[in-house]
């Protein structure tokens, strides 16, 4: 009878809308870890690391990898174009960073092919549309092609007939298609074939069977942790449906987009910012407007890493977060960006709905519903003095540890870090938080394998 190992996975979630600051926190943790593993999303979503002078914006690489000899994983879960990993491990060995024997690609993770970015940009531009507000990357179509068994994964790049095929039959539908509904000019199937074979070969030296690696990893007790590329509210299955991304975003989403059982997964972590944000259309309870969002918009630079675009601003939603915490299950959680208030004199924070003129607890399935919620603010004071670098949680100013406490309380979760600027060092790690023990569990993990 098989031994089981004992759980060595930690999952890195966004407690928001995405954008939360996940890329400097997963950068920040992987000295404790042996392998860091991507598990949904695609190029869409950016994650920028900031270390000394130099500032990284991956887009598919898991953020591990810059820093210590973790090995780096995208998983199962992910939609890749190859062109895009291509360009990014350029831009890494460039910088000066061990990339081959350190990165691993899923044989199985799909691929994302010039058609799908036809279609999505197509479909979003089209009069009469409910804008979404993709990056017209071509995610959303290539996980359509996923779950309607329509899909090329990475391995079958190597079956030069297959793939062939698969690009011939593919364009006759798409661009058809595309040309009925949108008027876009036709794709060439030889010219696409041609360039997948030359990037099959250029990415061919990462590919392999992730998930035997990362089961095999667990077996030997090695620490792995798990991260994803958006929020728990844009989830496909749990989210502000339809404005949600095409996977799952959620604790969930890890194992399936790695292929590593629940089992393995010891704790979750949550990612949030001390305000919120959110890019693109949907619903937003706490939405802020006028001269105190353009200047949290201004002093967090809320831009979008990879398409620059304005990120819509508001403040702390304790009913979004709690139902984040629910579907995570979340041991801790982290707060990143409090210095972004520290010229405030008031900060509100949402801690109830009204729906109706009634209380409301449960967050709604019914976009319709989302627009009718009334949030219910308390307003704390702001502590108007600079905590950008603060490394030690007893020199945040009084005020400061309120607002953090306010939030811990009302959430019900411990907070186990604070971050307090983009640089590695610019960061608070609560003593006896439980955040500290998984991290304690975590490198102990690591320097035993």
């Amino acid at each position: 009878m098989k031994k089981h190992a004992p759980p060595c996975a930690v999952v890195v979630v966004g407690a928001q809308w995405g954008d939360e600051g996940k890329g400097k926190v997963v950068d920040l943790l992987a000295r404790h870890f042996g392998w860091i593993a991507r598990y949904q999303g695609g190029h869409n979503a950016g994650h920028t690391v900031v270390i000394g002078d130099r500032r990284f914006v991956l887009q598919l690489v898991p953020c591990g990898i810059l820093g210590g000899q973790a090995k780096a994983v995208i998983g199962n879960g992910v939609v890749v174009d190859p062109e895009a990993l291509v360009t990014e491990i350029a831009a890494l060995e460039k910088a000066g960073i061990q990339v081959e024997g350190r990165l691993f690609v899923s044989r199985r993770a799909h691929v994302i092919l010039p058609y799908h970015r036809m279609i999505e940009l197509a479909a979003e531009t089209a009069p009469g549309r409910v804008k979404i507000g993709t990056t017209s990357r071509g995610i959303g179509p290539a996980y359509e092609d996923k779950m309607g068994r329509r899909g090329l994964r990475i391995w079958d790049l190597y079956d030069r007939d297959l793939l062939r095929a698969h690009i011939t039959s593919a364009l006759a539908e798409k661009n058809a298609i595309a040309q009925a509904l949108y008027g876009s000019a036709p794709l060439d199937p030889g010219r696409i074939f041609e360039t997948y074979v030359a990037l099959s070969e250029r990415i061919r030296p990462f590919v392999g069977d992730t998930a035997l690696l990362l089961n095999q990893a667990a077996d030997r007790g090695e620490s792995i942790l798990l991260e994803g590329a958006q929020g728990a509210l844009l989830d496909i299955d749990h989210g502000t449906y339809p404005f949600v991304t095409s996977s799952s975003t959620t604790a969930g989403g890890a194992c399936t987009g790695t292929g590593l059982a629940p089992t393995r997964v010891a704790a979750a972590l949550g990612v949030s910012k001390a305000y919120c944000t959110r890019v693109g259309g949907g619903p937003f309870p706490t939405e802020a407007h006028g001269p105190e969002a353009d200047e949290m918009r201004k002093r967090g630079n809320e831009f979008g890493s990879v398409t620059g675009r304005p990120r819509r601003v508001g403040w702390f939603d304790v009913p979004l977060l709690r139902y984040a915490a629910m579907l995570n299950n979340l041991d801790s959680l982290i707060i990143t960006k409090g210095d972004v208030l520290d010229t405030l004199p008031r900060i509100p924070v949402c801690v109830g709905y009204k729906l109706g003129g009634k209380s409301v607890d449960a967050i709604p399935a019914a976009v319709a519903q989302w627009d009718q919620l009334e949030p219910q603010y308390e307003e704390l004071p702001g502590w108007q003095t600079s905590t950008e670098g603060v490394t030690e949680f007893d020199r945040l100013p009084m005020k400061a540890r309120d607002y953090l406490q306010f939030l811990s309380s009302q959430t019900g979760l411990d907070i186990g870090m604070i971050s307090t600027g983009p640089e590695r060092d610019q960061t608070i790690t609560v003593p006896g938080s439980r955040l500290e023990q998984v991290l304690h569990e975590a490198h102990a993990r690591a320097a035993h394998s």
